[in-house]
């Protein structure tokens, strides 16, 4: 497998891609007028089996590995309004491809449609622009193009529970996506996300990703835990992703680590 120098000198490349822009990300809570954060994340995943068209698990031919540097930028342009930014340096291999290079660049905006104290609902519209690595996890590196994505939203945060273990506060998340992809299939995905705080260092995330693509191809559904440490204006967090059920998908798990940068 290539090397990680290639995908440091990606990082680089798209950090500077995102100062440029004034990059974000956004979920059911926007970010307020004039503030926003970065997340810089390592991904690491592999996998020796992988679920075939039925759904059963089988050995892949050689071992599949997957490797990316990603930057997630999000800046809030009013209290409605979110302007948001990603994109990742790729590197991997499997038994037929040797691959390395820029993953999908993606720009879109998130909007509050209604909010209250404890509760928001958003939602966002995105372009995606396909680069050399996987754009899709299904897919082999470079196939695909250019994407929409739509996007709704729905978060309620809770206050602190009773008892000496209890958390100092909780939410949950709801996205429901379709992306309409030139060069794959479309899709449709669910994300779910719970959030645990234990004072203000502290934060367990649990949370789940799913999708099945238009005309009974792939489908997937992914579980990731990790714990998350404030550092003033920083954060670090660490965790694993698992694939535990699919169509058409590797069973890829590895760990995840970012750092979080809030400004």
């Amino acid at each position: 497998m290539k090397s990680t120098g290639g995908l440091i000198i990606g990082l680089a490349a798209l950090t500077g891609a995102v100062a440029a822009a004034d990059g974000c990300e956004a979920g059911a809570w926007p970010q307020k007028k004039g503030k926003g954060q970065a997340i810089f994340k390592y991904e690491a995943m592999s996998a020796q089996r992988g679920f075939d068209p039925s759904g059963a698990l089988s050995d892949l031919p050689a071992e599949r590995s997957d490797l990316s540097l990603g930057a997630f930028v999000e800046y809030g342009l009013t209290d409605r309004l979110t302007f948001q930014f990603k994109g990742d340096w790729q590197s991997g291999e499997d038994a037929y491809v040797d691959y390395e290079g820029r993953g999908p660049l993606e720009v879109g905006l998130t909007w509050a449609a209604w909010r209250t104290d404890r509760t928001s609902v958003s939602l966002y519209v995105g372009y995606a622009d396909g680069g050399e690595g996987r754009n899709a996890g299904y897919a082999a590196p470079g196939v695909g193009q250019g994407d929409w994505e739509v996007r709704a939203s729905v978060g309620r945060s809770f206050g602190p529970g009773k008892g000496r273990w209890a958390p100092s506060g909780t939410f949950v998340e709801l996205q429901t996506a379709r992306r309409f992809r030139s060069g794959l299939t479309d899709e449709v995905r669910v994300d779910a996300t719970v959030g645990v705080h234990y004072g203000d260092d502290w934060m367990v995330l649990s949370q789940a990703y799913a999708g099945q693509t238009d005309h009974g191809g792939a489908r997937w559904l992914s579980l990731e835990a990790s714990v998350v440490r404030n550092i003033g204006d920083w954060s670090v967090q660490a965790g694993w992703r698992q694939a535990v059920a699919g169509r058409e998908i590797p069973e890829s798990g590895g760990p995840v680590v970012a750092l979080w940068r809030r400004f």
